[in-house]
């Protein structure tokens, strides 16, 4: 973290790379990092944590500054980008390496992220109910440098097509009035 005024979020939802393109756009977001959390390797590499060996979910950390943007805002917009009902998959991607969590750094994460949960369950938001860890956070390991900012240097790219950019798209929807100028 660049400011003692900032806090720090880390969400796994599938693949960091949808999640990075979503959370980016979000005033009072500073930053966004892909990367791994919650495994048993002490070193996880992208083909490790692919594979499922190295126990690692794919995450985002979200360095953000709470004047402008709350953890309940940023959960919000998690729970919109991703299907939180389906456990260790997003769409195509399957295995623990997508599975749903939220790592905490803090008691006040902890207690609003099973409150939300909770609630959302309550209201029946989905047909299954939801699945997501909420778990300390742990060791966080950056990915390596070709993952970050990997959908706005590849927009054309397959996958990106297909699962990257309708998921910010939504984002950039239903956000619209929590959106960085342009």
């Amino acid at each position: 973290m660049s400011q003692s005024a900032h806090s720090l979020a880390t969400l796994a939802g599938g693949c960091f790379w949808c999640l990075e393109a979503a959370f980016e756009q979000l005033e009072g977001v500073v930053a966004v990092l892909p990367g791994y959390m919650g495994g048993h390797d002490p070193r996880p590499t992208y083909e490790a944590v692919c594979r499922g060996d190295s126990g690692h979910a794919e995450v985002v950390q979200i360095e953000f500054d709470p004047a402008i943007i709350d953890f309940e805002t940023l959960l919000t917009a998690f729970f919109t980008i991703h299907d939180p009902t389906t456990l260790n998959r997003q769409g195509h991607d399957v295995g623990t390496q997508y599975r749903s969590a939220i790592y905490f750094h803090d008691a006040g994460q902890q207690s609003v992220a099973e409150a939300m949960i909770a609630r959302l369950n309550a209201e029946g938001v989905w047909s299954a109910p939801i699945v997501t860890e909420v778990t300390p956070a742990t060791t966080f390991f950056v990915a390596e440098d070709y993952h970050h900012q990997y959908f706005r240097r590849n927009p054309y790219q397959g996958y990106c097509m297909a699962v990257v950019a309708p998921k910010a798209m939504k984002l950039r929807q239903i956000f619209a009035e929590r959106l960085k100028a342009a």
